[in-house]
């Protein structure tokens, strides 16, 4: 029966709640559908010209619908729903793929109502609701996390299966009864494509570190510059570089301090620019988050042989072994990031050395067209 099923399966829908991250994120899983001879849809409330040839490029049929990326408005994200269902009742693709958290909520019940025969769910980290920011929980916060819960409860038991990126999260929503446990997998990354995030020459003089992220509280902005701070009060030739944009979670950091760190002389900011010329400019990468699904950025850090320094928490620990291929630091903690940051000043020698040991560890594991593979077996694709 499930021979006959994948012969006849024609179509499946992608949905997300971004069209950028269809490209950047799920483009060799788009093109790796089309080459299947599978008619791929590929979803997002906000294309413009540029992502919808991009995302046309590699062989799929992007399809406009209505979601607030963030916000709370109930009505709102149920009325979206229903039109999502809609839309979902006309295309009648066999195999529909959410991600991110709208998509996964809101997006899978659509899918249900519009008798999909087969639903996915991917969860790539838990995010603002969910992440320990190491202040005393909000009520609106906590009635926010409650509200989430039920929502994920409800959509979840209504999915083939859920993909995670790290088995602390997995575990945690089987604890809360968010999902059944025969349900999750654990995909442990969605990879970088290794030919594009090749080996770059190491970089030592100057030592260079680079944060990569949305410029938000939880990924450890704000410690990444107390620590520069303390590096280069002792070596005031030591760079660090920050590249990322504001956002709209709550998490988001003003513009107008992360201004104020540049006019003090402790970070370079450039914004939101393509990462891979700044990260050959590196020599070390730095993630101090609280809490990710595993990390894209860290992913193509190693994949160019760069040390990594990054936090003990779920989702980071799961790109570096202690003292090979970089260091783990407890959280929230800028004397360890600081120590560790001071270890590959005076020692540059270490910078080569684990580089090489991480772009080993990218290759065995973080190769996007492997996990691709992973991916499209747990879902029938073959």
């Amino acid at each position: 029966m499930l021979r006959d099923y994948l012969n006849r399966m024609n179509s499946i829908a992608i949905v997300s709640s971004q069209a950028a991250s269809l490209v950047n994120f799920r483009g060799p899983l788009l093109r790796a559908l089309s080459d299947k001879g599978l008619e791929v849809l590929a979803l997002a409330p906000d294309y413009d010209i540029e992502m919808r040839s991009s995302v046309e490029a590699l062989g799929a049929k992007p399809v406009d619908y209505g979601l607030s990326r963030t916000g709370i408005n109930p009505l709102r994200d149920f009325f979206d729903c229903f039109r999502l269902f809609f839309l979902l009742r006309r295309l009648r693709p066999d195999v529909v793929l959410t991600y991110f958290i709208k998509p996964v909520i809101f997006g899978t019940l659509a899918a249900w109502l519009a008798r999909i025969p087969r639903r996915f769910a991917m969860i790539e980290g838990l995010g603002f609701v969910y992440t320990d920011s190491g202040d005393k929980i909000s009520l609106k916060r906590a009635i926010l996390r409650v509200a989430v819960s039920v929502l994920y409860r409800f959509a979840l038991a209504r999915v083939s299966g859920v993909f995670f990126l790290n088995n602390d999260d997995a575990n945690e929503f089987v604890r809360k009864r968010l999902v059944w446990p025969e349900k999750a997998r654990c995909l442990g990354g969605i990879g970088v494509d290794l030919l594009e995030w090749a080996a770059a020459p190491v970089v030592k003089c100057p030592v260079t570190f680079l944060l990569v992220a949305r410029l938000l509280r939880e990924k450890g902005v704000i410690e990444y510059i107390e620590a520069a701070r303390r590096v280069k009060s002792m070596y005031p030739e030591t760079r660090f570089l920050l590249l990322g944009s504001s956002d709209t979670n709550p998490g988001n950091l003003p513009l107008a301090d992360v201004e104020a760190w540049v006019a003090e002389g402790v970070v370079e900011w450039p914004g939101h620019v393509a990462v891979r010329p700044w990260m050959e400019q590196a020599s070390v990468f730095v993630l101090p988050s609280y809490r990710e699904g595993v990390p894209r950025s860290t992913q193509e850090a190693m994949a160019m042989a760069r040390p990594v320094i990054t936090t003990n928490v779920p989702g980071c620990r799961e790109t570096v072994v202690d003292g090979e291929n970089g260091f783990l630091v407890p959280v929230r903690d800028v004397g360890a990031l600081a120590e560790k940051m001071l270890f590959f000043v005076e020692r540059p020698e270490f910078i080569g050395r684990m580089g090489v040991k991480s772009r080993l560890m990218a290759e065995a594991r973080f190769d996007v067209h492997e996990v691709n593979k992973r991916l499209m077996i747990f879902m029938g694709i073959q």
